[in-house]
């Protein structure tokens, strides 16, 4: 049986088109289906999780297992603290220097800690506003494998689990975001991406 393919819509920032394509992909997400998104790093798989179910459809596109997370991507900094985020000092630098940018900051929640990062990508930043600001967002790529650097190569991946995808022809960045943490006032790199330990230590000692 030939396996089920997204529906795909082109965009680019400024094209007359790219806004009832982003608009479509915001009212897929808010029906409770996965959409592939571009990212100012590597194509992402994107869910609602406002939609009951959203993390089945995700961890099974994924094969990913329960027992990590999925990212949250928002459109600024304040969607990330009405999420229940309190930044501290340290992390309130690092948010402000590379946000918008490829850097994802492990935070408090409330009484959990979540990923969050907001992308340098107009088109990622008008489908988040469009669906309310936040969205669960990962790599468009089986758990495993090379991340996506076009929608063919996330469609080729987990295509058969998405309704709509997102053409904005290939990554800029290229490199998965770097993931981090502060404890008790330094960074802690979780896994190393765009931008070196260096320099994130050296904003925190700098403030530039």
């Amino acid at each position: 049986m030939e396996k089920k393919q997204p529906l795909i819509l082109r965009v680019r920032p400024g094209y007359t088109d790219s806004k009832d394509a982003i608009g479509r992909a915001a009212d897929t997400l808010r029906k409770g289906s996965l959409v592939i998104m571009p990212t100012d790093t590597v194509y992402g798989v994107a869910a609602d999780a406002r939609i009951a179910g959203w993390d089945d459809k995700l961890y099974r596109a994924k094969s990913r297992d329960r027992g990590k997370p999925i990212p949250v991507l928002a459109a600024n900094i304040d969607q990330v603290e009405n999420y229940g985020v309190v930044l501290d000092c340290v992390e309130r630098v690092l948010a402000e220097r590379f946000w918008p940018g490829p850097l994802t900051l492990v935070l408090r929640a409330g009484s959990v800690s979540e990923a969050f990062r907001v992308p340098a990508c107009a088109i990622a930043l008008e489908l988040l506003r469009m669906v309310g600001g936040v969205l669960r967002v990962t790599s468009a790529n089986v758990s495993g494998e090379s991340p996506a650097l076009t929608v063919e190569d996330a469609i080729a991946s987990i295509g058969e689990h998405v309704d709509v995808a997102l053409d904005a022809g290939v990554s800029p960045g290229g490199v998965a975001s770097t993931v981090a943490k502060v404890e008790k006032g330094s960074v802690v790199v979780l896994r190393q991406g765009a931008i070196s330990r260096e320099e994130l230590v050296r904003v925190t000692e700098t403030g530039a």
